[in-house]
């Protein structure tokens, strides 16, 4: 039983609540009680009205339960808009921004039972300027990004879950950086409406949290996918050992971690077998950027025209290269990754998952840095669901994490997989 209450999964939380072990006040109290001692260093937070979480908690404790996660607190990446909390997207163009609605994610959410906790810190407009959060392992290390202070507060349990945005690696790379679990589900899994658009026909919903079990809970709510049995994931997967075209890129750690975790799941039972992206996969790690580019150009249109000063020096110079390019080469790229796409579902009708690394080492020791997403881009491309589960340690003792990647719309196998692979992972140290 975990020390203290703001420990607990979502999952064992809302069982308890259920009992009458627990109130829904008790747990907020608990998770605010941990934000009050731990953000000054972690900064995870953007917004937080503790009074009023308090309120609705009590609220909660009142009503007949609503789902599996009544009463359960979340934190809202502030990309995402809140209708009780200010929006401000990360950027001084939208400071006091109160949107009138939530978006259709803390709807569900709420309609769910579940109580917004606060708005989680973002990078500016969910691209790669540098946030105020700090990895809760160690301050000078990055927490990643877009989704900082998602994965921030989640691994450093001051909520059990959060929500985040993947357009290029913005969900697996940072859980993986702080040590969380999280799922990148199948493209348009959630629906995005009151979402800040970075990148259309790549932007998506992500949850992060300490447990696959609590990934499935939520994504059931989300998306109305039902949650596995996950005891019907005790079997023998076959699994695709994807080192990907970019395998240079990863550091001696990383390559020795997910090299160790395939041979551990080999031992579990699973038959693992080399896996080799279709021909053409290699330009997507790269040219991924041009279809970011040329649709968040226009995602910003307005800020760009009207505010530039306010934009940041890091995103501005990536906003003016990216309207240079042009219809033609966004649509090259498209094709490519449509051809690519077929492909793919096709090679992976003979596995369950790949195995695949989160991000290319531990989180770097910089905070001028949300890493790379080298590893993510492309899966974020292709639309399909990614875990990652919490293994290894780096050099530096930081985090390392091992991405399981699924078939399109087979985000409740995925998850069901990646509640065996913990355990496979776990067992014997």
């Amino acid at each position: 039983m975990p020390a203290r209450l703001n420990e607990f999964s979502a999952a064992e939380a809302a069982r308890r609540i259920e009992s009458g072990e627990l109130t829904a006040e008790a747990l907020a109290a608990a998770c605010l009680e941990r934000i009050a001692e731990r953000d000054d260093a972690v900064r995870a937070w953007a917004f937080i009205h503790a009074k009023q979480a308090l309120a609705e908690a009590r609220d909660l404790d009142q009503m007949p339960r609503r789902s599996r996660l009544h009463g359960v607190p979340f934190g809202v990446k502030d990309i995402i808009d809140t209708e009780s909390l200010p929006t401000e997207y990360g950027s001084p163009i939208y400071r006091g921004h109160q949107p009138r609605a939530d978006a259709a994610c803390v709807a569900l959410l709420r309609r769910a039972g579940c109580l917004l906790l606060g708005k989680t810190v973002t990078t500016e407009f969910a691209n790669n300027h540098p946030s105020p959060t700090r990895n809760p392992h160690d301050p000078r290390h990055t927490p990643g990004g877009s989704s900082s202070g998602s994965a921030a507060a989640v691994a450093d349990c001051m909520v059990p879950l959060a929500l985040g945005t993947q357009t290029g690696g913005s969900v697996i790379r940072p859980a993986a950086y702080c040590g969380a679990f999280a799922v990148k589900p199948s493209f348009g899994s959630i629906n995005r409406q009151g979402t800040k658009f970075v990148a259309e026909s790549l932007d998506t919903i992500g949850i992060f949290s300490r447990t696959p079990e609590d990934l499935a809970l939520a994504l059931e709510v989300l998306s109305s996918r039902p949650a596995p049995d996950f005891a019907a994931f005790a079997g023998k997967p076959r699994i695709g050992l994807c080192r990907t075209p970019r395998w240079q890129d990863a550091d001696a750690a990383t390559q020795a971690n997910l090299e160790e975790a395939a041979t551990r799941l080999s031992k579990a039972g699973a038959a693992v077998g080399d896996f080799e992206l279709p021909a053409g996969s290699e330009a997507l790690f790269e040219r991924h950027k041009i279809i970011m580019g040329f649709e968040s150009a226009r995602a910003l249109a307005w800020e760009y025209a009207n505010f530039p000063e306010q934009i940041s020096t890091t995103l501005k110079p990536r906003l003016d290269e990216a309207w240079q390019v042009t219809r033609a080469e966004y649509d090259a790229v498209r094709e490519t990754a449509r051809q690519c796409r077929r492909a793919l579902a096709d090679r992976m009708r003979e596995v369950d998952f790949l195995l695949t690394p989160s991000a290319p080492s531990e989180a770097p020791r910089s905070l001028a840095s949300t890493g790379d997403p080298v590893f993510n881009r492309a899966w974020t491309l292709f639309g399909l669901p990614c875990v990652t589960v919490p293994h290894g340690k780096g050099a530096h003792g930081l985090p390392l994490g091992v991405q399981l990647v699924g078939p399109f719309d087979g985000d409740a196998a995925l998850l069901g997989w990646a509640h065996w692979a913990d355990a496979a992972l776990g067992a014997g140290g």
